[in-house]
C-alpha cells in the first residue's frame, strides 16, 4: 500500500512539511510506503474548463504543459492521499487549489477513479482560518467518495515561522493519531 502526500505550500520545509512529515512516520511504522510531493516552485494552474478529459478518458489532463499530470498520476496510483495546506485568507493556497481542480475534474469524468481511496486533509495557519481550508480538502475527498479517516482534534497545527508547528504539542499528537487512523483504514479496506 502507499499513500501519497502533496505539500500545498509555497516554502518548502516549512510547517505544512513537518506535519505531513510527522503523519507519514506514523504510516511507515504501519508498513506503508510514502511519499511527498512539494508543490512549491512547480508550475500549476486551475482548470480551464475544456472538458477534453471527458472526452479523452485517459485519466489525464488534456493540459500536458505543466505539473498537474504527474500529481493525478501519482494519485491514481496510490491507496492513500493527503493534502495538506496553509491557510492563506482562510483557505487553501492557489497552487493546492489548481490541483484539486484539475485532478477533480479528471477523476470524476474518468469513472471516479478516485472512490473508495483513503484521504485525509492537513492545515497548517498562524491563527485563524484554518476550518475554512479544512473543509476545502474535506471537500475534495467527499465529492470523490473516499473514505476519510479522523483523528483526535481536526488535523491542524500552529505556528509562523518554519518549524513553529513543532512547538504545538496538540497539532503534533493530531498528526500521530491521523496517521495510525489512516493506516487503520487501509488495512481494513485492502486486508
Amino acid at each position: 500500500m502507499k499513500v501519497v502526500a502533496f505539500n500545498g505550500s509555497a516554502r518548502k520545509g516549512g510547517n505544512t512539511a513537518h506535519m505531513i512529515q510527522r503523519a507519514l512516520a506514523k504510516l511507515e511504522a504501519q508498513g506503508i510506503e510514502t511519499e511527498m510531493i512539494e508543490l512549491a516552485g512547480k508550475k500549476m494552474h486551475g482548470c480551464i474548463a475544456c472538458y477534453k478529459c471527458a472526452e479523452n478518458k485517459d485519466r489525464r489532463c488534456s493540459i500536458k504543459n505543466d505539473f498537474a499530470n504527474e500529481c493525478i498520476e501519482a494519485m491514481d496510483a496510490a491507496d492513500g492521499i493527503l493534502l495538506a495546506s496553509p491557510t492563506y485568507f482562510a483557505t487553501i493556497t492557489t497552487e493546492m487549489s489548481a490541483l484539486i481542480d484539475r485532478a477533480g475534474i479528471v477523476g470524476l469524468v474518468n469513472g471516479n477513479i478516485f472512490a473508495r481511496k483513503v484521504g485525509a486533509a492537513i492545515v497548517a495557519a498562524r491563527r485563524g482560518g484554518a476550518m475554512q481550508a479544512f473543509n476545502t480538502l474535506n471537500s475534495f475527498f467527499f465529492i470523490q467518495q473516499m473514505v476519510v479517516p479522523g483523528s483526535r482534534y481536526w488535523n491542524m497545527g500552529f505556528g509562523l515561522d518554519k518549524g513553529d508547528v513543532l512547538k504545538d504539542e496538540e497539532g503534533m499528537q493530531t498528526m500521530d493519531v491521523l496517521g495510525e487512523n489512516m493506516a487503520w483504514v487501509m488495512q481494513k479496506l485492502n486486508g
